[in-house]
């Protein structure tokens, strides 16, 4: 168990989940549909095996990749701690799993299902052929708060969809930075990515563009919604760690790339959730 939990980067769950319990609350708050333990289980679970079933095929589609590339080379499948073909079976389990959670929660999530695993499957193929991969991740994480609204509702809405479009922006802008770690690499090997293709300076300037998007867009459901000081609060909180990410890393200087990469982004959606959190019970 430790082994496949090091194969799919458990901890890095902390940048989608937050979002995903966002989307639960929104619609048990703003709708006619109460709380439901159940619902709430089965959202966690469709999360958990989904972001399995990424992870592990990114390390699998991924393994000679990772073994030429001396940041990567040390993964658990080019250093033998896990076959390819373990990750593979591990990959297809979960998204059975993922798509048998979706049955018992309402007809539409299980039609979608294999939409929300074609997007987030797909994205370990796009380095191999477009730039904008980045975009395709922000994308599969994006479906978090939308996928959870629909786990209670079982249908779309307007609010959710800002809270998506905040991830995917959200996302897409610290992966161009992560990136920045490996952009000699990917240039010697033909992969394509925002740095590689655009430069160390002008990346960062597109990531800088990305995250103020998604800071409009974590902004916009004050319109939509009825909201207390507790979001305002997290929206400023969120705001300042997307800020602050962008003055630790220059494009001279990547030595803080993983600190502004998991550490910042992590407590800004963990905090940013909790005082969503704080918000809903604030109005009620």
């Amino acid at each position: 168990m430790k082994k496949y939990l090091s194969l799919v980067t458990f901890t890095h769950t902390i940048f989608a989940m937050p979002f995903a319990f966002i989307g639960f609350f929104l619609a048990v708050t703003t709708t006619e549909y109460r709380f439901d333990w159940l619902k709430l289980v089965m959202m966690v679970l469709c999360m958990v095996f989904a972001r399995n079933s990424a992870m592990a095929f990114n390390r699998y589609l991924d393994r000679d990749i990772d073994a030429k590339n001396p940041r990567t080379k040390l993964r658990d499948i080019p250093s033998g701690r896990i076959s390819a073909r373990s990750a593979l079976t591990f990959t297809i389990v979960n998204c059975l799993l993922f798509i048998g959670t979706t049955w018992f929660i309402n007809s539409l999530c299980f039609f979608l299902s294999p939409v929300a695993l074609f997007v987030v499957l797909g994205y370990s193929a796009t380095k191999r052929f477009t730039a904008l991969c980045h975009l395709v991740l922000g994308l599969g994480l994006a479906l978090a708060p939308i996928g959870a609204y629909l786990v209670v509702t079982g249908h779309f809405a307007a609010t959710p969809v800002f809270f998506s479009l905040s991830v995917l922006c959200w996302v897409s802008g610290f992966d161009i930075i992560y990136a920045l770690q490996d952009i000699d690499f990917d240039v010697h090997e033909q992969l394509h990515s925002i740095p590689a293709y655009l430069g160390k300076m002008n990346a960062l300037r597109l990531s800088t563009f990305l995250h103020v998007l998604s800071a409009i867009f974590v902004i916009m459901p004050v319109f939509y919604t009825h909201v207390g000081p507790p979001y305002f609060i997290g929206i400023a909180f969120f705001c300042s760690m997307l800020i602050y990410q962008h003055l630790l890393v220059k494009p001279n200087d990547l030595s803080r790339v993983n600190f502004a990469f998991m550490t910042t982004n992590g407590i800004a959606s963990v905090v940013f959730a909790v005082f969503f959190m704080l918000d809903r019970l604030w109005i009620r």
